[in-house]
Formats: structure tokens, C-alpha cells, sequence
């Protein structure tokens, strides 16, 4: 077992969204090779809720709750039953497979809080599990907290934009050395690969070949661009729905990350673990917030469409920008994440991002937080489209400064 200490110490928070007033990159101005760059600050490491704000009428039934008093602020520790019956409803369409909404779902303090219940609920000291490498930093950091074994499983993002890439036989590799939990995204991140339906199929078949249990962080799954075909690890036949926990939230695309509000729904089994966790950790997500997520799936007409299209002319903006210098860069297919590649740079990855930081005033995520990626970077293009624009700029005159 991990020394308690050494657990804390790989967690690190120094790359997490919010964390930039404690990074002091000064010490790096000595090194400048030429002037600083002018522009306002970016944050590619999160999105701007200023540049998209949340859907009309979020604040206002927070404020109904609040009104409300302790008839919601006082909730089932799984969530009010009221707003789990609407979540079901909509989620079942959305996912194209039935939902319980008395056993089948959980609401959690933001998609962050689902994922470390349904970690902590599957995996225990020794217990093996399969991560996709690139993939959400989190998804290693819960394992390696929890004293599991992680087993990598590579993803070729940029070997064919027709899938994700996922490499199948290392996937069934890994379940026959005895990994019984799947951790994946999907969109993924950081890279937005979708997977094909072809991916997904088999991702199922060996699930429930060796009697694996799926996690599927689907937090971007609403925001997909034009010609992409999303297929619902839910929808596939193929295996025991009690296998499959899909985590989703209204914190990123519909810009509600301050209401910290996730969902968790699927597996009955680890939803009765994630209650009785929650129950002990956070009793429950704050009892008003949970109402805001009575505009979850109801935005107005239109809403959702012009919030894709905007982010699509940003990512496409970007993706010339990178392209065009030489670095290669994923299409993403669904979400606002974008994961280039940088040239070969005689500083270390450490130091450019936190001399983008001094020099370009531009905050990214270090590809080393997603896995083996020393040259990459992942950025959040859901930002003003002018300011990320002159950002990306930015960044490519950095890149080009500190290239070898």
C-alpha cells in the first residue's frame, strides 16, 4: 500500500482550472528571448463562462429553490426525486436506452464528484484497471489514489480522424491480464476524438466477454460538430447495463461549472455505493443548485445549435492556426478541447507553459497531465473567438522561439 503522503503528493493541483493566481512563473522572465507579447490573458485551461454564458432561467430556479427553503435544500442524499424523474426522461432519449430514476440515478457536487464516487465505488487496493492514454488527468490520479494498478491503452488520435483510435488488442490484452474496470471519455479528453460505432461495439463485446465494468465520462456529448456520428456506450445491446455507469453534467457546454452539478446514471449497483459514499463525504449536491438543472436539456430553441456552431468557426479558426505552423492537431469532432503538438523545444514542457504564461499571457494544460505527451498542450477553445484567435498566435511565436 501507498504512504499516505505519497498518495497526496501525485495528485498535484498546480494545472487545475482556477490554479493560475498561484502560479508564479517570474522567476522564468530571465530566460526572454525578446520582448513579452502583447494581449490579455487567455485561460485555455477552462472554459469562459463570460465569452458563453448559462442558459436563461438557471439563476432564476436556483432562486425558486432558495425560496423553497428546506423542502430542497434538504434532498435525498442521491438527489431530489423530482428532478431525478425529469433527468431520467431525458436522458433515456438522449442516450437511446431506459433509465431507472429511483436506482439508476445519482446527482453529485459537479461531474468531478461522480467520477471520484465511481472510482472509489470500483476500484480498491490492487484491483487493475484500463485507461485510455490520452485521457482525463483525473482518471489517473483517482487510481493511483485508491491504490489500484493502472494498465495504459493507447489512443492514436491523430492516426485516422474517421475514429478515435483506440488500440483494440491492447484493450483486450489488458482484460486478460485482469483489468475489470474500463475508464474512458468520450468525446475524449483532451483530444475530441469521438468513437466510431465499430469502437464502441467492441468496447462492449470485450466488456462483457471478461465481465469488465465500464466507467464513460460523456461530459462533452451534447456539443457535437457537423458529420459526426455519436454512438451511446449505453445504446449497444451487448452488455449488462448494470456494467455501464455514464457520468454527465451541464458544466461545460451549457456553462453551468459554478452550480457544480454532475449525474451519474446506469449501473444500479455503483449508484448504491456512490449513495452511501456521498453520504459520508458530501451528503449531497447543494440541495438549490439542484435545481438549476431544470433547464438541463430544456434550453430554448435554438440555444444548442448556435452555441455549436460558435465553438465550431472557434475550433476551426484554431485548427488552421496550428495546422498552418506544422503542428499537428486533432479535429475534434465533439467538445472544446484541443490537443496540438508542438515542435521539438530546447526548454522542457514545464518550463514553455509556464513561459506561455509570462511571456504570452496564455494558460494551457501540459499534455504530461493526460499521459506519456511531452510535446502537446490542451486547450479550451470555448473562449471569446477573437481573444483565443490572437491567443493561438501567440502561442505558435512561442513555440517558434523556443523550438530547437
Amino acid at each position: 500500500m501507498v504512504p499516505v503522503e505519497s498518495k497526496f503528493r501525485t495528485l498535484g493541483i498546480d494545472h487545475a482550472p482556477g490554479q493560475e493566481i498561484r502560479q508564479q512563473s517570474n522567476d522564468l522572465n530571465a530566460v526572454t528571448r525578446g520582448f513579452p507579447l502583447e494581449g490579455s490573458l487567455v485561460d485555455f485551461s477552462h472554459g469562459d463562462v463570460d465569452a458563453f454564458a448559462p442558459p436563461p432561467g438557471s439563476f432564476k430556479h436556483f432562486s425558486e429553490a432558495v425560496d423553497a427553503g428546506g423542502r430542497q435544500a434538504y434532498t435525498e442524499y442521491r438527489g431530489s426525486a423530482e428532478i431525478r424523474a425529469d433527468l431520467a426522461r431525458h436522458l433515456s432519449a438522449f442516450t437511446a436506452a431506459p433509465i431507472d430514476p429511483d436506482l439508476g440515478v445519482i446527482i453529485t457536487p459537479g461531474t468531478q464528484g461522480a467520477l471520484f464516487l465511481a472510482v472509489a465505488s470500483t476500484v480498491g487496493t490492487g484491483d487493475k484497471v484500463a485507461i485510455v492514454q490520452p485521457d482525463y488527468f483525473a482518471n489517473r490520479k483517482l487510481v493511483e489514489f485508491f491504490d489500484g494498478e493502472i494498465i495504459p491503452v493507447k489512443l492514436d488520435y491523430l492516426a485516422n480522424e474517421s475514429e478515435a483510435g483506440l488500440d483494440l488488442a491492447q484493450l483486450r490484452n489488458a482484460f486478460e491480464a485482469g483489468a475489470r474496470t474500463f475508464l474512458f471519455s468520450n468525446p475524449n479528453n483532451p483530444t475530441g476524438a469521438v468513437y466510431s460505432a465499430y469502437e464502441i461495439t467492441q468496447i462492449t463485446g470485450l466488456a462483457k466477454e471478461f465481465g469488465v465494468t465500464i466507467i464513460a465520462d460523456q461530459l462533452y456529448s451534447r456539443l457535437q460538430y457537423a458529420d459526426v456520428t455519436y454512438t451511446h456506450i449505453r445504446a449497444i445491446g451487448r452488455v449488462d447495463h448494470n456494467q455501464v455507469l455514464t457520468i454527465m453534467g451541464p458544466s461545460k457546454t451549457e456553462s453551468l461549472s459554478g452550480y457544480r452539478l454532475g449525474v451519474a446514471f446506469g449501473s444500479t449497483s455503483i449508484i448504491e455505493r456512490m449513495e452511501k459514499l456521498q453520504a459520508i463525504v458530501s451528503l449531497r449536491a447543494a440541495g438549490y443548485n439542484q435545481a438549476v438543472l431544470k433547464t438541463w436539456f430544456q434550453e430554448p430553441v435554438g440555444w444548442m445549435e448556435e452555441r455549436i456552431r460558435a465553438h465550431e468557426a472557434i475550433r476551426d479558426t484554431l485548427i488552421a492556426i496550428f495546422r498552418s505552423a506544422g503542428m499537428q492537431t486533432r479535429l475534434p469532432q465533439a467538445g472544446s478541447y484541443l490537443f496540438p503538438t508542438l515542435p521539438e523545444l530546447d526548454v522542457g514542457l514545464s518550463d514553455f507553459v509556464k513561459l506561455l504564461r509570462a511571456q504570452a499571457n496564455v494558460i494551457v494544460t501540459p499534455g504530461t497531465e493526460f499521459g506519456p505527451h511531452d510535446r502537446s498542450v490542451r486547450l479550451n477553445f470555448s473562449q471569446d473567438h477573437a481573444s483565443a484567435l490572437a491567443a493561438a498566435e501567440r502561442i505558435v511565436i512561442m513555440a517558434r522561439r523556443y523550438a530547437k
